[in-house]
């Protein structure tokens, strides 16, 4: 970064000041003798240019919209345009859910996010024994095609972009967007959004999975296939670390993870018989952004740059959209307290700027009452608000990446990313990401670094404000959003008058065909889970079809 002669000077006059510090340090000790990130990276007193000065400015750094990309994908990045400003909604029913989006609409959202409750994440109906008392609960419940018309009531699906969190039975909520779409005279080029479709994390920290490893990779596959033939605008798969930083991994070990799990897609697509470039330009990412304000910034920068060079050099792809990675951005869910709960106002404003200033294309911002409840409209709308001031009013919008050159940024980057690389090697020195997660390696060391945060965090060694420190006396909480339990009575009711109306010799027709398609290995289930949904077959009764076919994956066993 500096020639021969400048660095000397530096160092000549770095070690003059140290030994100074060192003096004032012996008289008015630091408030702590180990400073370290998150990721526990160690934390210098000052960072100068001799702790970057083997960087290589176009090689490591480089220009936003250029490889590797660290600086942004965009070459105006938000001087061009904001990202996309997601408010992750889903309560009850799908007219509930409804009523919540067009309100967020209204309020200047820039796109939607769905979030299913967890029996249409684990493919059941919402009359299903296990259901009962679920349904609606944690996101809104997802029977069928019907539901999905309600879900977008008055939304034209043409005009806005729509990301949908689930990943099991992904290939039955994207077909029954799609049936939406058809029915809506909207052809499916014209359809932007993503399906988060990443079966992977779910075995590692989410559990919301069906099947076994190797047939849930066969679904997400074929997901990836239609899309990239059907659907040029759609991102046909979130790859997530998000999930695993809320079970308690660290940044490096979020970049790590995640690119892993992508080495593994890309892999599995390749050889199900498509080109790199044929569907790398349209995955995406998505990440946490958490408390450790810096340390996220340079996150981002580092996984940039990591995908990139993996797909450059490691799949050899052509098309410079294939090494750009694109990212959602949820700011830590983990972060927040049920304790004075308008702190989580501030904390999220931080972790949200950290996204912005890191460059992300999408944002969703936590709602200050999520560690007691599904928010309020109210809260929400603060949650909007947060981002739409960082966007009008901050001023970090106007240059792209204005945090590069911090001789602290650069460091942490390249550490993480050297980090995150070291990880990736042991992997694939295992097999790769699957034999891993059989393994249980990528758990026990989620489960270690968890462990570690929680031991500092009980002995005060880092403070939680509200948590640890600066406690108050509380009264309860008042005004929270509760789900009417009566909603899975009316999804039950609903299911029994679609059962009454539709052709049930089609419906069971086409439930065949997918038990038939699910036992050729080289068959794209997708087309015939789209004929399923638009006869109406439900996605409990999609799922069932599979489940005879590939089992389910229950605590590490297949049955």
């Amino acid at each position: 970064m500096d020639d021969k002669k400048n660095i000397e000077k530096i160092s000549e006059a770095f070690k003059a000041w140290e030994e100074k510090t060192n003096k004032v340090v012996s008289k008015n000790p630091e408030r702590k003798a180990q400073f370290e990130t998150l990721s526990e990276i160690p934390i210098n007193r000052l960072y100068t240019p001799l702790d970057i000065q083997h960087l290589d400015y176009l090689e490591k750094i480089g220009f936003p919209g250029l490889y590797p990309f660290v600086r942004g994908v965009q070459n105006t990045m938000h001087r061009g345009r904001f990202w996309t400003m997601r408010q992750y909604a889903g309560f009850g029913s799908a007219e509930d859910t409804n009523k919540r989006f067009r309100y967020l609409l209204e309020q200047g959202q820039t796109g939607l996010s769905v979030a299913f409750d967890l029996p249409t994440q684990i493919g059941y109906d919402s009359d299903h024994s296990l259901a009962l008392g679920e349904v609606g609960k944690v996101g809104v419940a997802i029977d069928s095609v019907r539901d999905m018309a309600v879900l977008f009531d008055q939304i034209p699906l043409d005009q806005v972009s729509t990301s949908m969190t689930t990943n099991s039975p992904a290939a039955v909520i994207t077909a029954m967007y799609l049936a939406l779409a058809e029915k809506s005279g909207i052809s499916f080029d014209k359809l932007r959004g993503t399906i988060q479709n990443d079966v992977l994390k779910e075995y590692i920290a989410r559990g919301t999975y069906i099947f076994p490893p190797k047939p849930a990779m066969r679904i997400t596959t074929n997901i990836i296939d239609y899309c990239a033939k059907n659907m040029p605008q759609w991102n046909s798969i979130s790859i997530s670390g998000y999930h695993m930083r809320e079970a308690g991994c660290t940044a490096v070990q979020e970049v790590a993870f995640t690119l892993a799990d992508g080495i593994s897609y890309v892999e599995s697509v390749i050889n199900a018989g498509l080109k790199i470039d044929e569907f790398a330009p349209r995955l995406s990412f998505f990440f946490s952004a958490h408390q450790d304000f810096l340390e996220e910034i340079a996150k981002y920068r580092a996984a940039r740059r990591l995908w990139a060079r993996i797909m450059k050099e490691r799949f050899k792809a052509q098309d410079p959209r294939s090494w750009m990675l694109r990212y959602h951005v949820q700011t830590a869910g983990c972060s927040l307290t049920a304790q004075q709960p308008l702190l989580n106002i501030l904390r999220t404003g931080f972790e949200a700027l950290s996204a912005v200033l890191g460059g992300c294309q999408s944002l969703h911002t936590n709602s200050y009452d999520e560690a007691l409840a599904l928010p309020t409209e109210q809260a929400v709308q603060i949650a909007l608000r947060t981002q739409q001031i960082i966007a009008h009013e901050a001023g970090v919008t106007e240059t792209a990446d204005p945090l590069a050159g911090s001789y602290y940024i650069e460091y942490l980057t390249d550490k993480i990313e050297a980090d995150a690389e070291e990880y990736i090697r042991k992997i694939w020195d295992m097999g790769g990401m699957i034999p891993a997660i059989e393994a249980g390696y990528i758990q026990q060391e989620i489960a270690h670094s968890a462990y570690e945060y929680q031991k500092k965090v009980e002995s005060k060694e880092r403070i939680v404000v509200g948590v640890n420190k600066f406690q108050i006396k509380e009264p309860p909480p008042t005004g929270l959003l509760k789900v009417d339990m009566s909603v899975g009575d009316r999804q039950t009711e609903k299911l029994k008058i679609l059962r009454a109306e539709r052709n049930q010799q089609a419906v069971a027709s086409c439930l065949d065909k997918i038990k038939k398609g699910a036992e050729k290995e080289n068959e794209n289930l997708m087309p015939l889970i789209l004929d399923a949904v638009k006869a109406e077959a439900t996605l409990g009764e999609i799922c069932d079809a599979m489940r005879e076919v590939f089992g389910e994956y229950i605590g590490g066993t297949s049955y």
